[in-house]
């Protein structure tokens, strides 16, 4: 089988790449150069959006030689501009929380990169490093979770089509990072220990935004002012550190208000909540439906997913209540499987 798989220049997309190798296939590695010398700072080399982009590349392009495969790089920079630093920036000026990786992988990453590869070479699957699996449930494709459940990317794959489904491969779904990193390591890989990318931009998002500091209070949920920030685009919903709020009982952000400029923060108690509003827009394990969908949530990509939770009329209903929702992020429903039943974004607390 002819076979297209993204490189990072990071030990997963490259293990996997070994896997499909291993396998008898016909491999064939693409990347996408999205970072635009001179427009942005950027900051340290920890993030999938940043000055460190050439440094990655220049590690696919000595993978592929090592292991023996053709390698190709095409420039979707302004796409990715447009598709998702726009998306990003429009969401924190509006006060919510954006998810760029659930933007990213529909739209660009098992969108755009396969459209244009198909352009120059044919294949049959197009693969990924990513920690999560592909099942069936009845007639429909849904990702699933991966078995190292600490690794788990499934949250941020929710936006993928059936026909996206359909052509997509997940290597690594079944093996833990540990395996991972030993198998790269047994292979000579040399990014065998290379640290994972920990964010979507290695800089200040203030300047993805084109703001400067901008003073603003930040009050507790009944109004009283206990501090001031330098800008509301820094705070997303749950946060706790960073606050600058001094001692007693622990604070966290409960909303931000970008047209004031204001940070409202509360109690642990006050963040939690039994019920949210969320607009399902992509359904996987699940049929489309109106009716009630039971299974657990998770709305933020770390952690397990939370239940017993139950959607119905774009309600999300928790008994056990949930930390931190967020306005913009995305809500995950899955199966008791670990399938994804449907996923959507979390609508305003308003």
């Amino acid at each position: 089988m002819k076979i297209a798989i993204g490189l990072s220049g990071g030990v997963d997309s490259a293990v996997a790449a070994l896997l499909l190798m291993k396998a008898g296939h016909e491999v064939t590695g693409v990347t996408m150069k999205l970072w635009q010398e001179g427009r942005y700072k950027g900051g340290c080399h920890d993030a999938c959006f940043g000055p460190g982009e050439a440094e990655d590349i220049a590690a696919a392009t000595e993978l592929a030689k090592k292991i023996g495969i053709e390698y190709r790089v095409f420039d979707c920079s302004s796409e990715y501009e447009r598709i998702v630093v726009d998306y990003f920036r429009q969401e924190k000026s509006a006060g919510r929380t954006p998810n760029p990786c659930v933007v990213c992988n529909p739209r660009m990453k098992f969108g755009l990169l396969p459209e244009i590869a198909a352009r120059h070479f044919a294949f049959d699957r197009f693969a990924t490093g990513h920690y999560a699996r592909i099942v069936e449930v009845g007639e429909r494709l849904a990702v699933a979770r991966a078995t190292d459940a600490s690794k788990d990317q499934s949250y941020f794959l929710w936006g993928l089509s059936q026909e996206q489904l359909a052509r997509a491969m997940f290597p690594l779904g079944d093996l833990t990072k540990p395996e991972v990193r030993r198998l790269a390591a047994e292979a000579g890989l040399p990014m065998a220990e290379k640290p994972d990318s920990q964010d979507f931009y290695s800089g200040d998002c203030t300047e993805l935004m084109g703001e400067t500091d901008r003073d603003g209070e930040i009050v507790s949920t009944s109004g009283k002012v206990l501090g001031t920030h330098h800008g509301y685009w820094r705070y997303t919903v749950g946060q706790r550190k960073g606050l600058g709020i001094g001692g007693g009982t622990p604070f966290y952000v409960i909303k931000v208000d970008g047209r004031a400029n204001r940070v409202v923060v509360g109690t642990r108690e006050e963040a939690v909540r039994t019920e949210f509003r969320m607009l399902p827009t992509n359904w996987m394990a699940a049929e489309p439906t109106e009716g009630k969908v039971e299974g657990f949530v998770k709305i933020r990509s770390t952690g397990n997913p939370v239940g017993p939770a139950t959607l119905e009329n774009g309600v999300v209903n928790v008994p056990n209540g949930i930390f931190g929702v967020a306005p913009g992020q995305s809500a995950v429903m899955y199966s008791a499987s670990g399938a994804i039943l449907c996923g959507g974004v979390i609508q305003g607390q308003d």
